[in-house]
């Protein structure tokens, strides 16, 4: 059984019995592991270890039944605290201010949304039936060269495949992406037909097909070389632009209005998070964003673009970039987007890398630059480089803290916010900008 089976299998469990006393240990039984062996396994899937997941799954239902106009005392006893103290001490831990300040700031709980569906091998076993795959083809997690797993959605299938499921329009708009980019002689992970002649399943799984290399690991991204893998970074995803753009009419991409999205979306929710978790920001920050961003937004050319650059969704070979994978969040929006987010996706991986903050600059600027090589930024997309940056970080931040499962990442993006925000002066002198 795959790791994502065993844990799949607890959070059900999980969700089933959050009133009752749930402990790893009962957990690691029901496994067939040592306590030590699961927890470590737990973490890994989830991204926390199970008394923490646990905690914070009750405390999030506690909360939206007393959202649902239930007595606070009756919640909070029901979900295992021994007193509405016990349940207010650990809400402050797990979300940073009181539950009254916390509904002052969001009106009510927000939604949580469950841990991405895990299936058994068995089941993914019919569902490549589609493929005439053989059933003795093995089926595996996907790790990347530093060891990190990938999403629960996506499993290698023997050495040639990647089976991946997930929503139906995103997946497709992948497919047409991937072969607009294929068809420009790029290299593309293009879907493998299905005996029905379609590109995904009517259940919505994709197979497609392994292009050439792999993605660098963290040791090489912030290593001795991180300025030439960083302007190689730049020059792919130009190169890239220039094959998007040429196929951006048959596309016919949703178009985003990067400026709307913040302004209207994301500042204010990173706002309510920063009086929450008492970042300290200060308010002329977000007075600034919208006087100087709003003002520069309009003229940043706009294009069908990746959205998604990160580092595991480039793949390098022999030193050079030899592909990219994952076009479901590819839309037209402004083209500064793909260069700032690959090099802010690259600092989201800082965790156990030395002095990650201090070597970050130099790979922005190498991005950059070596997008800026093939296709001249503008003097206008010199000047919002900053803000583009810091609208990456405000989208993150307010997503991230809306899912249940993200917490971590929440925090992580807020770290690389205030960061970020106390970067600018170094930022703008990448391009000498007053």
């Amino acid at each position: 059984m795959q790791n994502a089976d065993i844990i799949g299998k607890s959070i059900a469990y999980i969700e089933q019995n959050l009133k009752t006393d749930i402990t790893p240990e009962e957990l690691a039984s029901m496994a067939g592991y040592s306590l030590w062996h699961y927890q470590r396994l737990f973490a890994e899937v989830v991204g926390v270890p199970p008394a923490a997941y646990i905690n914070r799954r009750r405390l999030d239902r506690a909360l939206s039944e007393i959202c649902a106009k239930r007595k606070a005392i009756d919640a909070a006893m029901d979900y295992g605290f021994d007193s509405y103290a016990g349940f207010y001490k650990a809400f402050l831990r797990m979300y940073g201010c009181s539950p009254k300040k916390y509904l002052s700031l969001y009106g009510t709980h927000q939604s949580i949304s469950e841990v991405t569906a895990m299936y058994t091998e068995t089941e993914l076993r019919k569902v490549l039936k589609h493929w005439n795959i053989s059933e003795d083809i093995p089926i595996s997690e996907i790790r990347i060269v530093d060891g990190t797993k990938t999403a629960n959605n996506i499993r290698q299938i023997g050495k040639e495949y990647i089976l991946k499921t997930g929503d139906r329009a995103a997946l497709l708009r992948n497919a047409r992406v991937a072969k607009a980019i294929a068809a420009q002689g790029l290299s593309a992970a293009v879907p493998v037909q299905t005996t029905d002649g379609g590109d995904i399943t009517e259940d919505n799984f994709m197979l497609i097909r392994k292009i050439k290399g792999e993605p660098l690991s963290k040791a090489e991204r912030f290593g001795e070389n991180r300025a030439e893998f960083g302007f190689e970074y730049g020059q792919s995803i130009a190169r890239l632009h220039n094959a998007l753009a040429a196929v951006e009419d048959s596309i016919q991409p949703f178009e985003q209005n990067l400026f709307a999205h913040v302004s209207e979306w994301a500042l204010p929710l990173v706002q309510k998070q920063n009086v929450q978790w008492d970042m300290g920001i200060p308010d002329s920050f977000f007075k600034e964003y919208i006087s100087n961003f709003g003002a520069l937004f309009e003229r940043l050319p706009k294009q069908l673009i990746h959205h998604d650059p990160n580092p595991c969704n480039i793949l390098f070979c022999g030193g050079e970039v030899s592909g990219f994978v994952d076009f479901e969040f590819s839309e037209r929006n402004v083209r500064l987007w793909d260069p700032c987010y690959c090099a802010t996706g690259i600092l989201s991986e800082q965790r156990s890398v030395e002095n990650a903050y201090g070597k970050f600059p130099e790979i922005l600027e190498a991005v950059l630059r070596g997008y800026d090589s093939v296709n001249h930024l503008t003097a206008e997309e010199k000047q919002a480089v900053y803000y583009v940056i810091c609208s990456i970080q405000m989208i993150c931040v307010a997503y991230f803290e809306s899912v249940s499962e993200y917490k971590d990442l929440a925090r992580t993006n807020r770290e690389m916010l205030l960061y970020i925000i106390g970067q600018k002066d170094r930022i703008n002198s990448i391009y000498t900008i007053a």
